[in-house]
């Protein structure tokens, strides 16, 4: 006998009846008549074959067959309504968002975005998991189906994402302190070239954004040391290792670097929300989506 050949009627039926061991009141608790029970039943037990059931006086209980499918009916009635109830607050616009994010937008502007929503949003049980990384390791599991959105630099055109602006930050130069270029306010992009620098490797979103501004001015950096993360880029030039074009960021105030503008070109950084639509979207992600492109409001 398959499974799949068990009527579900049948099996909340049969548990109904194991707990009150009663065709009458059971019956009466489903809204159901008694012969409509008993076929039941009986159908249910020829599916399986063996009795569920037998008669103690006027009362009906298990048999040990019956106190053995007991549990499996129960545990895979529990599982399937635990799955509705999941499915019916996915509906209703519940459920959880998984967000993808540079370590920089994790200080205050999604943790702002994802409070602001829920705020806006009481009473629904709405989650979200949080997960930072660079650029295109977060387009990859975007389109794994890892994440729902993604907060990053813009990805590449051949990704096919949909991919929108919503904040932007600074780009600066740092220099050690005892660096040639520390006395200064701000300086041309071209001052630095005769200067080794901390960049930012190929993985990094970044990357493209400094090697962009080193093409307007028609130079090239004399690169010594490269890595994905920005507050690591930091570090190394705060030691000596080098100068280099970062984001503005709070934690440049807390180390041994003098922070330069750029006088020119003129850049800033964007960041974007992504969005795979090739993907099913669930109605908490949808909400969630357009929350942050009402500028955080609803």
């Amino acid at each position: 006998m398959e499974v799949d050949a068990l009527n579900l009627f049948h099996l909340r039926y049969f548990v109904q009846l194991a707990h009150t061991k009663h065709y009458t009141q059971t019956a009466k608790q489903l809204c159901i008549t008694q012969p409509s029970l008993s076929h039941a039943i009986a159908q249910l037990e020829a599916e399986l074959g063996v009795p569920l059931f037998e008669k103690t006086g006027r009362n009906t209980v298990l048999t040990h067959f019956g106190e053995e499918f007991l549990i499996c009916a129960e545990n895979t009635l529990s599982t399937l309504d635990e799955g509705v109830e999941a499915m019916r607050r996915n509906a209703r616009g519940e459920g959880l968002i998984r967000l993808g994010l540079l370590r920089t937008l994790g200080v205050e502007y999604v943790p702002r975005l994802a409070a602001g929503f829920l705020k806006a949003n009481p009473g629904k049980d709405i989650r979200f998991t949080f997960q930072t990384g660079v650029t295109q390791e977060l387009l990859e599991k975007l389109s794994a189906r890892h994440f729902d959105l993604v907060f990053c630099s813009k990805p590449p055109a051949e990704m096919e994402f949909t991919a929108i602006p919503v904040d932007k930050q600074d780009l600066v130069l740092i220099v050690p302190r005892n660096h040639p270029l520390a006395g200064r306010h701000s300086v041309d992009l071209e001052e630095t070239l005769p200067y080794e620098q901390v960049y930012f490797s190929k993985e990094s979103g970044l990357r493209n954004v400094v090697d962009g501004l080193y093409a307007q001015i028609g130079g090239t950096p004399r690169i010594a040391y490269e890595t994905e993360e920005d507050q690591v880029i930091a570090g190394l030039v705060a030691q000596g290792f080098g100068i280099a074009v970062v984001p503005y960021m709070e934690i440049l105030l807390r180390l041994d670097v003098k922070i330069i503008q750029i006088s020119h070109p003129a850049w800033e950084r964007n960041f974007y929300v992504v969005s795979n639509d090739k993907a099913f979207q669930s109605p908490a992600v949808r909400q969630f989506r357009q929350y942050i492109l009402d500028g955080g409001e609803l």
